[in-house]
């Protein structure tokens, strides 16, 4: 599960704990291990599900490394627009 550059510090710290993903599927799953970036550390998924944009609350965007709502509406949305009603898989996960 690739991190943009400026996260990749802050995941592998264990600070950054959730990410918010606009997908068409899931692309991971429970148990799965995957690289933060090229030539980085490992994650290991927790947890994965379907939430609305609206239901993620101020401590998730804080737990997924954002200041504000805003700003992570404008990272998540490199896949496309998102509203309040659009569908993101919330990724929980831990470094191993």
């Amino acid at each position: 599960m690739q991190f943009s550059q400026e996260l990749r510090d802050d995941v592998l710290a264990g600070e950054i704990t959730v990410s918010f993903r606009l997908w068409k599927r899931p692309k991971v799953k429970p148990g799965g291990r995957y690289p933060v970036g090229p030539g980085s550390g490992l994650i290991e998924v927790d947890s994965i599900e379907l939430v609305q944009f609206a239901d993620i609350t101020d401590a998730e965007v804080r737990r997924a490394g954002e200041p504000d709502r805003d700003t992570l509406r404008r990272r998540a949305a490199h896949a496309g627009p998102i509203e309040d009603d659009t569908l993101l898989f919330r990724v929980e996960f831990h470094v191993l």
